[in-house]
């Protein structure tokens, strides 16, 4: 998760105020995002089985890892 503006390729969705910008293949295959502010940080759930490693964009790379 990150913050951006919309692209070509990106469908954009309002939610309570909120602005999401999501690529328009990755919600092909998420299906369905969830997030929840945990207090600590943002938590992501979707139809994607990322295994045990999970996603993160720790540091600035951005980038999910499975």
């Amino acid at each position: 998760m990150a913050l951006d503006e919309p692209k070509k390729n990106d469908d954009t969705y309002d939610v309570q105020g909120f602005k999401f910008v999501v690529d328009k293949e990755f919600m092909k295959q998420a299906k369905l995002i969830k997030i929840d502010f945990t207090g600590m940080g943002f938590r992501l759930d979707s139809k994607i089985d990322f295994g045990e490693s999970g996603c993160s964009s720790c540091g600035t790379s951005g980038k999910c890892c499975s």
